[in-house]
Formats: C-alpha cells, sequence, structure tokens
C-alpha cells in the first residue's frame, strides 16, 4: 500500500490497533518524517530503576492517544514511527544494571571505589559499556538524520541523549539545549561512572563545543558542586530554579512572561531535553528520582510552544526518565507529551498544515 493510500484510508478516530506503529498509526520509519529511536538503558540511575521500561510502556500507552491537535491541524498525516527497541541494548542493561547495584552497595558501605579492586573492575566494564551505548545513539540518529528525517529519542535514562547530541553537533555549528529538568545533571563522573544519568550535562559542556547555551528550567534537587560548574560557566549555563520560578509567579509575574525571559537565552536552533521528573510528580510518581515541585503538565508544554513562537527552530528532542511502575499513568503523560512535542517540533520547521 502506497503511502497516500494509507493516509487515505486511515481513520484517526479510531483506537491504536495491534500491529501498527506508535500512536496507533500506519506509517513505516522509511515514510515517516519523524522517526523515534527508543533506548531502553538505565545502568548508572542511582535511585529507583525502571525507566529502561520507558521506551515500551510509552509505546502502548501511545496506542490510547486522541490524535486530534488544534496546533497543527491533521498532526497525524505528519508521519511519525518508532524503530524497533533493541533487545540486545536492553539486555546489556539489564545485565549492567545488576553490577551497578553491587558497585553502589559497596559504595554506599564506604568503599572506595578508586581503591577497592572489585569496584574499580565494574567502574571499568560499565564506563566502556556506557561509551559503547552512546556511540550506538550517535550511529543510529545519524543515519536517520542523513536520510532528512526529524529524529526524537526516548529514553531510557538520561545518560541516552549525549550521542544524539554528537550526531546534532556534526551538522549544527552552534545551539543550545532546553532542559527541563528537577536536576542540574552537572555532576562530574557521579560515583564514578563517567557517563552517569547525573552527568550528562557535565558531558555536554566537556564534550560538545557546538552547544553554546544550556537553559535548565524547574530544578529543584542539585549540589553545591553543580551550582559552582553553573557559576563557573561563563553564562553558558543558565539555570531557572524551581523556587526562584514560583518566587517570581508569586511576586506577580505572569508565566508567559518567564517563559519568554527563560527562551530569550537560547540561540536560534534548540534541542529540548526533557526528564519526565521535571514535571511535578503526580504526574510521573515511578520516575526514579521524583523530587517536590516542578511543572504542571501544560505549564512545560507552554514553555516549548513559547519557544516555537520564538520563532527558534526545535531540530530534536528527547524524552528520558519515564518508568512505569505497576500502571499506565507515567507512561500515558510520556506519550501525550511524546505527540504534542513532536507536533510542535514540526511547526517550528515551518509545517504549518497537513
Amino acid at each position: 500500500m502506497s503511502l497516500q493510500d494509507k493516509i487515505q484510508s486511515f481513520n484517526p478516530n479510531d483506537l491504536g490497533k495491534k500491529g501498527t506503529n506508535i500512536f496507533g498509526l500506519p506509517f513505516t520509519v522509511q515514510e515517516a518524517r519523524v522517526v523515534i529511536v527508543p533506548v531502553p538503558w538505565e545502568v548508572t540511575v542511582s535511585y529507583g530503576a525502571g525507566t529502561a521500561n520507558g521506551p515500551k510502556a510509552i509505546y502502548n500507552a501511545s496506542m490510547q492517544v486522541d490524535l486530534f491537535d488544534p496546533y497543527l491541524p491533521n498532526a497525524w498525516k505528519l508521519g511519525v514511527a518508532m524503530t524497533p527497541i533493541s533487545s540486545a541494548v536492553k539486555a546489556q542493561s539489564n545485565k549492567l544494571r545488576k553490577r551497578a547495584e553491587r558497585y553502589i552497595d559497596l559504595l554506599a558501605s564506604g568503599k572506595d571505589y578508586q581503591k577497592n579492586l572489585q569496584m574499580k573492575k565494574i567502574r571499568d566494564e560499565i564506563n566502556s559499556a556506557c561509551a559503547s551505548m552512546i556511540d550506538f545513539v550517535k550511529r543510529t540518529t545519524s543515519q536517520h538524520l542523513e536520510a532528512g528525517k526529524m529524529v526524537v529519542l526516548v529514553g531510557g535514562d538520561h545518560s541516552t541523549p549525549l550521542g544524539f547530541l554528537h550526531a546534532l553537533a556534526e551538522r549544527y555549528s552552534s545551539f543550545g539545549i532546553l532542559q527541563i529538568d528537577a536536576h542540574a545533571d552537572l555532576r562530574d563522573s557521579y560515583e564514578g561512572f563517567t557517563y552517569s544519568h547525573a552527568s550528562i550535562m557535565f558531558n555536554v559542556l566537556k564534550e560538545i563545543p557546538a552547544i553554546k547555551k544550556i537553559v535548565q528550567a524547574g530544578i529543584r534537587d542539585y549540589c553545591e558542586e553543580e551550582v559552582n560548574v553553573i557559576n563557573a560557566s561563563n553564562g553558558r549555563v543558565v539555570t531557572y530554579f524551581d523556587k526562584q520560578m514560583k518566587h517570581a509567579l508569586f511576586d506577580g509575574k505572569s508565566r508567559s512572561a518567564l517563559h519568554r525571559e527563560i527562551v530569550d537565552h537560547l540561540p536560534h536552533h534548540v534541542y529540548i531535553s526533557f526528564d519526565i521528573d521535571g514535571l511535578d510528580p503526580k504526574l510521573c510518581p515511578n520516575t526514579g528520582t521524583p523530587v517536590p515541585g516542578g511543572f504542571e503538565f501544560e505549564e512545560a508544554l507552554h514553555l516549548i510552544q513559547t519557544v516555537v513562537e520564538s520563532g527558534r527552530t526545535i531540530i530534536g528532542f528527547d524524552i528520558n526518565e519515564v518508568s512505569p511502575g505497576n500502571d499506565e499513568w507515567d507512561a500515558n503523560v510520556g506519550s501525550r507529551l511524546l505527540y504534542r512535542i513532536i507536533n510542535m517540533m514540526a511547526v517550528s520547521n515551518g509545517i504549518q498544515h497537513l
């Protein structure tokens, strides 16, 4: 069946059906304009686990997402498809997660990973595997970027987008990151893991000079080391702490004005890194490290819409740290975020009607 035949025969008002792609859409990866790359990886998570199951849970929950979005008429015609979830990546994550838990237990008992030979062996093995995962993500996302696709990454933990950012840096000489998160993720090799989920933005600063600005919003759980990194960044990192944001609103600043102020720090090309724990934890209770406070659902989307309406271009994004727990709630929220942000990315790239 041709792409046009699929569009003609598809009913966007039906429930998603088995045998279709994400959101119940009929498109293949080759046909789609937007390709979602799932990365089921959570080796270095330091508190709650389960994010490696996030891509599958989001895929399953997406079948219940209604496809009408007034922000982009006939949004479903854009063409969105998710690539198969890698069983090899998932198996490697599961294997190394068990070793990481043993390592973290030793760390918590007071052992020094720089002196304990068993810990050093585990650390080196995990650092090597994480570097391989990053290379896998870079190669995979590069392949789809080369094919002219808009690309989205779904984690997994927050270490997973680094390879995607490297791939984008080979195509854009200058861009910025809007990071929605409860955590600053600016720790240097947290717990001895070079590519820890808590070190993603530290590694961005160190490895990717094309990223000229990181604008963080909703940050409310951070250490002194991270504040020092922010202060020493010469403006390369601009952080809007959740307390600062809430107090500005309490004192009468409008949400729209605050969001415009945040977006004004960003360059023209913008990548969005969305850690689900940037939301109020009632929306993501099973995420690895939930923190009180944060964005409401529409508040976060309004911030991203402000990026679009400023005339900036979203060149890619990720959603990470979705952990399904015992029900579909977290994935329900994650799948709806995914659909809405895809549509806003399309509008920012000049797609107004379909």
